[in-house]
């Protein structure tokens, strides 16, 4: 048959994420859908345009089950506090101080990615430091996990906070000796900055969203989950007037709860939740605890250094209870934050007594980050297939601030995915970027890396047994993750799915995992067309 609609890619190496046929050298696509995969000796009697790859390693796209592509597009604007560009205190205090040389007095000077474990200091952050890159407009800095804020003493005036304020319910306001604010706004807290901040106009930011687009496709992402903002802003239409601009990735959206449970006329709007628009609403998303780089994760131990310090729990009974009746009665995904021992068990606990209330192939809750789960939450999320959507390059890229609040032992323990697989529970990578300590947070090489290596970045062990093979990873980072986000047809080379998938410039599947930062993507595919090509590449 002769059909100019038909597209056949020949001459790879194709890795398709599909138990039944997972590998192929030649793949048949029309109007952006798989058709065809197998061995071109086989192909079906098919004419069409002839795309000849070269030998190269195929694999799909990679779905990133949790970013926020809004936060992170608007993001890198800022000020980035972490390596190479900033590796102290003083470097930090600095570029505030040139950041202050362009702007105007009281104009908002704001970063975001600072870990203060690995400052050249070794000390936290705090409002005098910020004082002393800029005194006279406010200053908001970002720590790395998005749930720490500090700020200046003009920002804690502006807020009207003071050693009089209380802490807000899931929040802590940090203080000094003396009972004076530090700066450092944990948790619930850091909102109490939030209405003060400039807001973007919704042109600059669907901008920015196209600009980061293309860095996603660079990256060889072609999916991804929008997990919210924190300033609880609906980004349906700035992804939708993005898309009409040239972004091409599909994104599934999830309203944060704690900001939308209050929102007056908040609806659930079904038509913009049908899965087969590239902009879809997903669910919700109800953050239960912190981060354990920040020590506010709710763990079942105490941090190191400390007899009584456990952790946060952030989110109250009633507000869970409310999540879950709404997503009940709109059918729609829940997700939920739960990084600490017992905030998972909180939260598993809670939903393993629902019902699932989803349409069939789309979890009707999914536990992100699950960083240090007990046996008894992982037995019940297999039981209910609830997937942990994780993020391996947290222990690549913070594990000095792991082996800080949790201690060498603790650390090994964290993200156990062998375990998780062995057990039946579903498992998805991710970023979560850009709340992680990575220059370029969204990339996933670092997090496939840490995968097959349960090695950081500076070589700290984080549980050696706990490594998989890279077929495994790349699966986790494309099928899996297709599969816990609800993606339909996405993250599998197979007939019937879209035509979204990668170029790579090495053979991801038997290169050294030392090495995997020399591979690159050359081109990438959403839909069946090519949304990337590397300038290297183009040139061979």
């Amino acid at each position: 048959m002769n059909d100019a609609h038909f597209r056949i890619f020949y001459h790879c190496d194709i890795f398709t994420a599909d138990d039944a046929r997972p590998y192929a050298d030649c793949m048949i696509l029309k109007d952006g859908v798989i058709q065809w995969v197998g061995p071109r000796r086989e192909m079906p009697p098919v004419e069409g345009e002839a795309v000849d790859l070269k030998g190269r390693r195929v694999i799909p796209g990679f779905v990133d089950a949790h970013m926020h592509p809004v936060m992170l597009a608007d993001f890198r604007k800022q000020i980035t506090a972490m390596p190479p560009e900033i590796c102290s205190i003083e470097d930090l205090v600095q570029a505030i101080r040139n950041r202050r040389a362009v702007q105007q007095p009281g104009q908002w000077i704001e970063g975001w990615g600072y870990d203060e474990h690995s400052f050249a200091e070794q000390r936290p952050l705090t409002r005098y430091d910020l004082d002393r890159g800029c005194s006279d407009a406010p200053v908001s800095i970002l720590r790395t996990c998005a749930h720490i804020r500090c700020v200046n003493s003009m920002a804690l005036r502006l807020a009207g906070i003071d050693r009089n304020t209380p802490d807000p319910q899931g929040g802590e306001i940090e203080r000094d000796e003396t009972g004076e604010p530090t700066g450092v706004l944990k948790e619930n807290a850091r909102n109490l900055i939030a209405p003060l901040l400039p807001v973007l106009d919704e042109e600059a930011q669907v901008d920015n969203l196209v600009e980061l687009g293309k860095v996603l496709s660079a990256q060889g992402v072609t999916a991804v989950c929008d997990m919210g903002t924190l300033d609880g802003k609906d980004c349906f239409p700035i992804y939708e007037k993005a898309a009409a601009k040239g972004f091409r990735q599909q994104a599934g959206l999830y309203y944060m709860w704690d900001f939308f449970s209050q929102a007056p006329g908040f609806v659930w709007d079904g038509a913009r939740a049908q899965r087969d628009r590239q902009i879809f609403t997903a669910g919700l998303k109800l953050i239960s605890d912190g981060s354990v780089s920040g020590r506010t994760a709710w763990m079942d131990a105490p941090y190191e250094g400390s007899e009584e310090a456990y952790g946060i729990s952030v989110c109250d009974d009633r507000l869970l209870d409310s999540a879950v009746s709404f997503c009940k009665a709109h059918g729609c995904q829940l997700s939920l934050h739960a990084m600490g021992t017992r905030a998972i068990a909180r939260m598993v606990d809670r939903v393993c007594g629902e019902t699932p209330w989803t349409p069939a192939g789309i979890p009707y809750v999914r536990i992100e980050h699950a960083t240090k789960p007990s046996r008894d939450s992982v037995e019940k999320a297999a039981a209910k297939g609830i997937p942990f959507v994780t993020q391996p390059v947290f222990l690549y890229a913070e594990s000095k601030s792991y082996v800080d609040n949790l201690g060498p032992e603790r650390t090994r323990q964290c993200y156990p995915i062998r375990q998780w697989r062995k057990a039946g529970v579903p498992v998805a990578f991710s970023t979560d970027a850009p709340a992680t300590f990575w220059a370029t947070p969204s990339d996933p090489i670092p997090g496939l890396k840490l995968a097959v290596t349960r090695r950081a970045y500076d070589g700290t062990d984080c549980g050696l047994d706990e490594a998989v093979d890279m077929e495994t990873a790349i699966r986790l980072y494309t099928r899996e993750a297709a599969a816990a986000a609800g993606f339909p047809r996405r993250g599998v080379l197979a007939p019937g799915y879209f035509g979204d998938f990668l170029v790579l410039s090495g053979d991801i599947l038997t290169a050294d995992p030392e090495t995997l930062e020399q591979i690159r993507v050359e081109e990438t595919y959403i839909n069946g067309d090519r949304v990337y090509q590397r300038a290297e590449a183009a040139q061979k």
